[in-house]
């Protein structure tokens, strides 16, 4: 067998498994929406919204999800930029920090 040939066919593989990878983290993606979109549309307008009304309350809520949707690819793009710049690594703790991060 050949260099070219091996070469070729370890090429293959790693496309392979970077497809199933960015597969596997796109459906799970999806999925993260679809079930935060239809726990906002049922759950959290009645029990997060409560004292400004039913329909108000789900539209509140329907605006949060709206507002992660918009700004999803937006954080995407501003920390892609940085994390090439500065590290990959240090931006993934820097953006775990701020989603585990609470004021009270």
């Amino acid at each position: 067998m050949s260099t070219a040939a091996t070469s070729t066919g370890v090429e293959r593989r790693q496309v392979r498994k970077v497809a199933a990878a960015a597969l596997t983290a796109s459906t799970l993606e999806w999925y993260d929406f679809y079930i935060y979109g239809t726990a906002a549309a049922l759950v959290f307008g009645p029990h997060f919204f409560s004292g400004i009304g039913a329909a108000a309350g789900t539209l509140a809520a329907m605006a949060t999800f709206g507002v992660g949707f918009i700004f999803r690819p937006v954080g995407g793009l501003l920390f892609g930029h940085f994390g090439d710049r500065l590290g990959r690594k240090r931006l993934l703790v820097i953006a775990m920090m701020l989603m585990g991060s609470r004021r009270s």
